[in-house]
C-alpha cells in the first residue's frame, strides 16, 4: 500500500492516520495498524511505546498537514474576502469529513489531554488565522464596520465542520457547498460599496 521507500515508522504513522480517519481511536487496533502498514509487532514497539504514542504522532502529522493546506489559501494573493473564499472553496474530500474535526467526536481522544492537544491547537490556530485575515480586511475597508473578526472566524470554522457533518449525513457534498455559498454571500461586501472603493 505504501512506497517501498518509506521507512517503517513512516508507514506506521500513515497507516494510523488513515485508520483514525476511517474508524476512530477505539476502532484502530495495534494489529490493524500493523497489517495496514505491512509491519510486524516488533517493529511497531521498537519505534513507538504503544498505540497512544503512535496515535499522537499520527494526529500531529494530520494537524500539521491541515494547517499547511489552509495556509496555501490564507497566504495567497487578493483581498481578505478572496483568501477566505479560497479556503472555503478549496478541494476537499467532503464525504470523508475533516480528519481533525472528526477527532473532536472521538470520546477516547477527547478524554486524553495529550491526544486532544494537537486537535485543540489546530482549531485555535485556524480561528486565530481567520480572525487576523478578517481584521486585515476591516483595516482596509473591505468589510462592513460591524463585522467582528473573532465571530466571523468562528462562523467559518463552524460552517466547514458542520458542512462535513451534513454532507456525510446526506451522502452528498451538496449540503457542504450550500453552506459555503451561503456564508460567502453573507460575508461579501455590498456591490455598491465594492464599486465605490474601486472607483
Amino acid at each position: 500500500m505504501y512506497s517501498v521507500l518509506m521507512s517503517t515508522p513512516e508507514r506506521l504513522i500513515e497507516a494510523t492516520r488513515e485508520l483514525l480517519w476511517e474508524r476512530g481511536y477505539g476502532g484502530t487496533s495495534p494489529k490493524a495498524i500493523q497489517q495496514h502498514a505491512g509491519a510486524g509487532q516488533g517493529s511497531m514497539y521498537h519505534h513507538f511505546t504503544g498505540k497512544p504514542d503512535l496515535a499522537l504522532a499520527a494526529i500531529r502529522r494530520t494537524a500539521t498537514e491541515l494547517r499547511a493546506a489552509a495556509e496555501v489559501a490564507f497566504g495567497g494573493g487578493g483581498t481578505a474576502y478572496e483568501r477566505i473564499a479560497a479556503y472555503l472553496l478549496r478541494e476537499r474530500d467532503v464525504l470523508r469529513g475533516c480528519p481533525v474535526g472528526r477527532l473532536t467526536m472521538d470520546p477516547e481522544v477527547i478524554a486524553s489531554a495529550e491526544l486532544r492537544a494537537p486537535v485543540d491547537e489546530t482549531i485555535e490556530w485556524l480561528r486565530g488565522r481567520l480572525a487576523d485575515i478578517v481584521q486585515e480586511g476591516l483595516d482596509r475597508g473591505e468589510f462592513r464596520a460591524s463585522v467582528v473578526p473573532e465571530e466571523i472566524a468562528a462562523a467559518v470554522v463552524a460552517t466547514v465542520q458542520g458542512g462535513y457533518v451534513l454532507a456525510r449525513a446526506s451522502g452528498s457534498p451538496a449540503a457542504f457547498d450550500a453552506g459555503v455559498r451561503g456564508l460567502l454571500s453573507l460575508l461579501a461586501p455590498p456591490a455598491d460599496e465594492s464599486a465605490s472603493r474601486t472607483a
